[in-house]
Protein backbone atom coordinates (compact mmCIF):
# COMPACT_ATOMS: atom_id res chain seq x y z
CA UNK A 1 0.00 0.00 0.00
CA UNK A 2 1.75 3.23 -1.33
CA UNK A 3 1.39 6.06 1.71
CA UNK A 4 0.48 9.81 1.34
CA UNK A 5 4.40 10.84 0.51
CA UNK A 6 5.58 7.94 -1.56
CA UNK A 7 2.44 8.82 -3.61
CA UNK A 8 3.39 12.43 -4.21
CA UNK A 9 6.81 11.81 -5.16
CA UNK A 10 5.49 9.04 -7.26
CA UNK A 11 3.03 11.88 -8.95
CA UNK A 12 5.84 14.74 -9.44
CA UNK A 13 8.03 11.91 -11.11
CA UNK A 14 5.77 11.07 -13.50
CA UNK A 15 5.54 14.24 -14.30
CA UNK A 16 8.72 15.01 -15.00
CA UNK A 17 8.98 12.09 -17.29
CA UNK A 18 5.69 13.63 -18.85
CA UNK A 19 7.76 17.34 -19.08
CA UNK A 20 10.98 15.22 -20.56
CA UNK A 21 9.17 13.33 -23.33
CA UNK A 22 6.60 16.42 -24.50
CA UNK A 23 10.00 18.74 -24.43
CA UNK A 24 12.14 15.71 -26.75
CA UNK A 25 9.08 15.69 -28.86
CA UNK A 26 9.25 19.57 -29.49
CA UNK A 27 12.94 19.17 -30.39
CA UNK A 28 12.99 16.36 -32.08
CA UNK A 29 10.22 17.54 -34.39
CA UNK A 30 11.05 17.32 -38.08
CA UNK A 31 9.95 18.14 -41.51
CA UNK A 32 6.80 16.75 -43.25
CA UNK A 33 8.09 13.67 -45.25
CA UNK A 34 7.70 15.02 -49.10
CA UNK A 35 5.40 12.13 -50.44
CA UNK A 36 3.00 13.75 -47.79
CA UNK A 37 2.80 17.09 -49.38
CA UNK A 38 1.12 18.17 -52.58
CA UNK A 39 2.66 18.79 -55.83
CA UNK A 40 1.93 22.40 -54.46
CA UNK A 41 3.35 22.31 -51.25
CA UNK A 42 6.79 20.28 -52.83
CA UNK A 43 6.67 23.52 -56.02
CA UNK A 44 6.10 25.87 -52.87
CA UNK A 45 9.09 25.17 -51.42
CA UNK A 46 11.55 24.97 -54.14
CA UNK A 47 10.56 28.08 -55.28
CA UNK A 48 11.12 29.36 -51.70
CA UNK A 49 14.55 27.61 -51.50
CA UNK A 50 15.38 29.47 -54.81
CA UNK A 51 14.24 32.96 -54.07
CA UNK A 52 15.03 33.08 -50.70
CA UNK A 53 17.55 30.57 -49.46
CA UNK A 54 19.71 30.95 -52.67
CA UNK A 55 19.88 27.20 -52.36
CA UNK A 56 19.85 26.47 -56.42
CA UNK A 57 20.80 22.71 -55.62
CA UNK A 58 18.16 22.54 -52.76
CA UNK A 59 15.36 23.89 -55.28
CA UNK A 60 16.28 22.17 -58.44
CA UNK A 61 16.55 18.72 -56.38
CA UNK A 62 12.70 19.72 -54.69
CA UNK A 63 11.31 20.86 -58.41
CA UNK A 64 12.96 17.25 -59.09
CA UNK A 65 10.85 15.60 -56.47
CA UNK A 66 7.22 17.08 -57.55
CA UNK A 67 8.12 15.42 -61.51
CA UNK A 68 8.91 12.70 -59.41
CA UNK A 69 5.92 12.07 -57.24
CA UNK A 70 3.23 13.73 -59.15
CA UNK A 71 3.98 12.85 -62.75
CA UNK A 72 1.04 13.71 -64.42
CA UNK A 73 0.16 16.90 -62.47
CA UNK A 74 0.27 20.31 -64.76
CA UNK A 75 2.88 21.42 -62.00
CA UNK A 76 5.47 18.67 -63.11
CA UNK A 77 5.63 19.92 -66.54
CA UNK A 78 6.14 23.72 -64.84
CA UNK A 79 8.44 21.93 -62.44
CA UNK A 80 10.84 20.45 -65.40
CA UNK A 81 11.98 24.00 -66.72
CA UNK A 82 12.27 25.21 -63.06
CA UNK A 83 14.66 22.37 -62.18
CA UNK A 84 16.66 23.56 -66.22
CA UNK A 85 16.45 26.81 -64.04
CA UNK A 86 17.99 26.08 -60.92
CA UNK A 87 20.47 23.68 -61.93
CA UNK A 88 21.67 26.28 -64.47
CA UNK A 89 21.27 29.12 -61.58
CA UNK A 90 23.87 26.94 -59.67
CA UNK A 91 25.88 26.84 -62.80
CA UNK A 92 25.27 22.87 -63.05
CA UNK A 93 25.29 23.01 -66.59
CA UNK A 94 25.64 19.40 -67.21
CA UNK A 95 22.50 19.06 -65.19
CA UNK A 96 21.10 21.95 -66.98
CA UNK A 97 21.13 20.94 -70.17
CA UNK A 98 19.80 17.61 -69.19
CA UNK A 99 16.60 19.06 -67.65
CA UNK A 100 15.89 21.40 -70.57
CA UNK A 101 16.13 18.33 -73.33
CA UNK A 102 13.86 16.29 -71.00
CA UNK A 103 11.47 19.59 -71.70
CA UNK A 104 11.97 19.85 -75.21
CA UNK A 105 11.72 16.17 -75.96
CA UNK A 106 8.33 16.14 -73.43
CA UNK A 107 6.74 19.21 -74.33
CA UNK A 108 7.74 20.18 -77.79
CA UNK A 109 4.92 22.58 -78.52
CA UNK A 110 4.38 23.46 -75.07
CA UNK A 111 4.98 27.81 -74.97
CA UNK A 112 8.17 27.36 -72.58
CA UNK A 113 9.91 25.03 -74.83
CA UNK A 114 11.62 28.20 -76.08
CA UNK A 115 13.06 28.99 -72.99
CA UNK A 116 14.30 25.13 -72.34
CA UNK A 117 16.17 25.71 -76.18
CA UNK A 118 17.54 29.07 -74.70
CA UNK A 119 18.26 27.42 -71.47
CA UNK A 120 20.33 24.89 -73.00
CA UNK A 121 21.89 27.31 -75.40
CA UNK A 122 22.88 29.25 -72.48
CA UNK A 123 24.52 26.17 -70.30
CA UNK A 124 27.28 25.49 -73.36
CA UNK A 125 27.67 29.88 -74.31
CA UNK A 126 28.51 30.83 -70.42
CA UNK A 127 31.64 28.46 -69.94
CA UNK A 128 32.92 30.41 -73.81
CA UNK A 129 34.01 33.45 -71.73
CA UNK A 130 37.52 32.91 -72.21
CA UNK A 131 39.45 32.35 -75.56
CA UNK A 132 41.69 30.08 -74.42
CA UNK A 133 38.73 27.35 -73.80
CA UNK A 134 37.62 24.33 -75.50
CA UNK A 135 36.51 25.82 -78.61
CA UNK A 136 33.91 22.54 -78.97
CA UNK A 137 31.82 24.45 -76.22
CA UNK A 138 31.70 27.47 -78.28
CA UNK A 139 30.34 24.99 -81.81
CA UNK A 140 27.62 23.61 -79.18
CA UNK A 141 26.81 26.65 -78.31
CA UNK A 142 26.36 28.32 -82.06
CA UNK A 143 24.48 25.29 -82.80
CA UNK A 144 22.09 25.41 -79.62
CA UNK A 145 21.34 29.27 -80.54
CA UNK A 146 20.91 28.92 -83.79
CA UNK A 147 17.96 26.39 -82.93
CA UNK A 148 16.69 29.24 -81.07
CA UNK A 149 16.44 31.58 -83.59
CA UNK A 150 15.31 29.21 -86.51
CA UNK A 151 12.76 26.97 -84.41
CA UNK A 152 11.73 30.06 -82.30
CA UNK A 153 12.01 33.28 -84.25
CA UNK A 154 8.74 35.15 -82.92
CA UNK A 155 9.88 34.56 -79.07
CA UNK A 156 11.51 36.77 -76.57
CA UNK A 157 14.42 35.03 -76.70
CA UNK A 158 15.27 35.06 -80.73
CA UNK A 159 16.70 38.52 -80.46
CA UNK A 160 18.99 37.71 -77.53
CA UNK A 161 20.09 34.61 -78.83
CA UNK A 162 21.16 36.45 -82.30
CA UNK A 163 23.41 38.65 -80.24
CA UNK A 164 24.86 36.01 -78.24
CA UNK A 165 25.22 33.70 -81.06
CA UNK A 166 27.26 36.88 -83.38
CA UNK A 167 29.29 37.14 -80.21
CA UNK A 168 30.30 33.56 -79.79
CA UNK A 169 31.10 33.56 -83.75
CA UNK A 170 33.47 36.22 -82.89
CA UNK A 171 34.82 34.26 -80.35
CA UNK A 172 35.73 31.88 -82.50
CA UNK A 173 37.65 34.29 -85.22
CA UNK A 174 39.27 35.80 -81.93
CA UNK A 175 41.34 32.16 -81.04
CA UNK A 176 42.09 31.40 -84.60
CA UNK A 177 43.94 35.28 -84.38
CA UNK A 178 45.47 33.77 -80.78
CA UNK A 179 46.51 31.11 -82.73
CA UNK A 180 47.84 33.10 -85.86
CA UNK A 181 49.69 35.10 -83.85
CA UNK A 182 51.41 32.93 -81.86
CA UNK A 183 53.15 31.28 -84.81
CA UNK A 184 53.67 34.11 -86.75
CA UNK A 185 55.17 35.87 -83.68
CA UNK A 186 57.66 33.18 -83.64
CA UNK A 187 58.28 33.12 -88.06
CA UNK A 188 56.01 30.07 -88.83
CA UNK A 189 54.45 32.02 -91.60
CA UNK A 190 53.00 29.42 -93.74
CA UNK A 191 50.80 27.84 -90.34
CA UNK A 192 50.01 31.58 -89.71
CA UNK A 193 48.62 32.34 -92.93
CA UNK A 194 46.48 28.96 -92.51
CA UNK A 195 44.60 30.52 -89.45
CA UNK A 196 44.40 34.28 -90.97
CA UNK A 197 42.87 32.69 -94.12
CA UNK A 198 40.18 30.88 -91.78
CA UNK A 199 39.13 34.31 -90.25
CA UNK A 200 38.96 35.92 -93.96
CA UNK A 201 36.81 33.06 -95.57
CA UNK A 202 35.09 31.86 -93.13
CA UNK A 203 34.81 35.24 -90.38
CA UNK A 204 34.33 37.62 -92.62
CA UNK A 205 31.68 39.44 -90.71
CA UNK A 206 33.24 39.29 -87.15
CA UNK A 207 35.72 42.33 -86.31
CA UNK A 208 38.84 40.66 -86.54
CA UNK A 209 39.17 40.69 -90.31
CA UNK A 210 41.22 43.80 -90.75
CA UNK A 211 43.83 42.43 -88.59
CA UNK A 212 43.48 39.06 -90.45
CA UNK A 213 44.02 40.97 -93.70
CA UNK A 214 47.13 42.87 -91.63
CA UNK A 215 48.81 39.76 -90.15
CA UNK A 216 48.48 38.41 -93.93
CA UNK A 217 50.42 41.11 -95.34
CA UNK A 218 53.26 40.76 -92.67
CA UNK A 219 53.50 37.26 -93.36
CA UNK A 220 53.61 37.09 -97.19
CA UNK A 221 56.40 39.77 -97.28
CA UNK A 222 58.14 37.55 -94.63
CA UNK A 223 58.17 34.76 -97.09
CA UNK A 224 58.71 36.65 -100.55
CA UNK A 225 55.40 36.40 -102.06
CA UNK A 226 54.38 40.03 -102.67
CA UNK A 227 51.98 39.56 -104.78
CA UNK A 228 49.92 37.96 -102.29
CA UNK A 229 50.72 40.68 -99.53
CA UNK A 230 49.20 43.11 -102.23
CA UNK A 231 46.20 41.39 -102.95
CA UNK A 232 45.42 41.61 -99.00
CA UNK A 233 46.66 44.67 -98.94
CA UNK A 234 43.75 45.94 -101.68
CA UNK A 235 40.94 43.73 -99.58
CA UNK A 236 41.77 45.43 -96.28
CA UNK A 237 41.83 49.09 -98.25
CA UNK A 238 38.25 48.50 -99.96
CA UNK A 239 36.86 47.61 -97.20
CA UNK A 240 38.52 48.84 -94.37
CA UNK A 241 40.44 51.79 -95.58
CA UNK A 242 39.81 54.19 -92.64
CA UNK A 243 41.31 52.04 -90.18
CA UNK A 244 45.08 51.58 -88.59
CA UNK A 245 45.12 48.20 -89.64
CA UNK A 246 45.12 49.51 -93.44
CA UNK A 247 47.55 52.30 -92.57
CA UNK A 248 50.04 49.91 -91.39
CA UNK A 249 49.78 47.67 -93.64
CA UNK A 250 50.00 50.51 -96.15
CA UNK A 251 53.28 51.23 -94.92
CA UNK A 252 54.06 47.97 -95.03
CA UNK A 253 53.86 47.61 -98.61
CA UNK A 254 54.96 50.87 -99.28
CA UNK A 255 58.29 50.18 -97.57
CA UNK A 256 58.83 47.48 -100.15
CA UNK A 257 57.94 49.41 -103.12
CA UNK A 258 54.73 48.11 -103.38
CA UNK A 259 51.28 48.91 -103.28
CA UNK A 260 47.44 47.47 -102.53
CA UNK A 261 46.56 46.04 -105.67
CA UNK A 262 45.05 42.87 -106.73
CA UNK A 263 47.09 40.48 -107.91
CA UNK A 264 47.87 36.45 -109.11
CA UNK A 265 45.84 33.89 -108.75
CA UNK A 266 45.88 32.58 -105.31
CA UNK A 267 42.51 31.92 -102.68
CA UNK A 268 43.19 35.72 -101.90
CA UNK A 269 42.94 36.56 -105.52
CA UNK A 270 39.39 34.57 -105.62
CA UNK A 271 38.37 36.69 -102.47
CA UNK A 272 39.03 39.45 -103.64
CA UNK A 273 37.10 38.40 -106.80
CA UNK A 274 33.89 37.58 -104.61
CA UNK A 275 34.30 40.19 -101.80
CA UNK A 276 34.74 43.26 -104.09
CA UNK A 277 33.78 42.19 -107.90
CA UNK A 278 31.04 40.10 -106.86
CA UNK A 279 32.06 37.23 -109.08
CA UNK A 280 31.04 33.99 -107.23
CA UNK A 281 31.83 31.59 -110.53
Amino acid sequence: MVNGSMRIRLVGALSVLALVASCGSIGSRREPVLDDLTAQQIYNKAEYELENSKKAEEAARLFGEVERLYPYSELAKRALIMQAYAYHKDRDYENARVAAQRYIDFYPADEDAAYAQYLLALSYYDQIDLVGRDQGLTFQALQALRTVIERYPDSEYAQSAILKFDLAFNHLAAKEMEVGRYYLKRGHYTAGINRFRVVVEDFQTTSHTAEALYRLIECYLALGLDQEAQTAGAILGYNFQGTDWYKDGFDLLQGQGLAPEAKGTGWLRTVYRQMIKGEWL
